[in-house]
């Protein structure tokens, strides 16, 4: 399966080092910046985030004092983010687990997190864990979501796979990163039920490369969890295993 095979080659990259980054995206600083809720301190807003990787998104949210808490697939990743977080001394509630199937209750988190991380999953698969997020979310809670566009040049240069991925691509600036699933505007609105989110924000931002012409174009879309919260649930967040 591609996504299996995805996981393995990211799992491989932070084994040897690749894929590491240190520091938050500045798209996500924006986010937790602009939309953490104002009505209570930072120590009682709690953040998410799903396909953590090395936890540079944790780390920045940990030292500034929010309650944290990160899944990836790779053990690697979360063994690297968990030894760089104890030496900072900081606390994050990290998991090793599937997108889809968060270990958290119903509710628990006030801001959520997918920096790249669902547009390597198939559509059937991102459209659970979405689910997932609303689910862990409190109504009126806000998710950041950043796939990949369908403007982007990678997109064509690898080969159809199932359920929207696009496998062994060999262009373009996703070259050697997996099977990537690749979103236009409406995927963006079929993504989030219209029943469980409502949209706030959607960027497409695109950049052209030189000489190559090549261009990366990716979405950064901000929905807010509506609704009531559902029953029962999980664990809360914890200092993880």
């Amino acid at each position: 399966m591609a996504e299996q095979s995805s996981a393995l080659l990211w799992d491989e990259n932070f084994r040897e080092g690749r894929g590491l980054n240190r520091y938050p995206w500045d798209c996500v600083v924006t986010f937790v910046n602009r939309y953490r809720p104002r009505d209570r301190p930072i120590g009682d807003v709690s953040i998410v985030e799903i396909g953590c990787g090395s936890g540079s998104n944790l780390w920045f949210a940990a030292r500034e004092g929010f309650q944290a808490a990160g899944i990836d697939f790779s053990p690697s990743a979360i063994d690297y983010a968990r030894g760089r977080l104890e030496e900072d001394g900081l606390s994050v509630d990290l998991r090793v687990g599937d997108l889809a199937d968060l270990p958290w209750d119903a509710a628990t988190f006030d801001l959520a997190i997918d920096r790249g991380a669902l547009t390597c999953c198939s559509r059937g698969a991102a459209r659970r864990a979405v689910r997932e997020v609303q689910r862990v979310l409190r109504p009126g809670g806000k998710f950041f979501c950043n796939p990949y566009s369908w403007e982007h040049s990678s997109r064509t240069m690898g080969t159809p796979g199932e359920d929207g991925l696009v496998d062994d691509i060999t262009g373009g600036t996703l070259t050697g990163v997996g099977s990537i699933c690749f979103y236009d505007r409406g995927d963006i609105d079929e993504l989030f039920d219209a029943d469980q989110w409502r949209i706030l924000t959607v960027e497409h931002l695109e950049r052209r490369e030189q000489p190559s012409g090549s261009v990366h174009a990716e979405w950064r879309v901000v929905a807010e969890r509506a609704g009531q919260p559902e029953q029962g649930g999980k664990d809360e967040v914890g200092h993880g295993e």
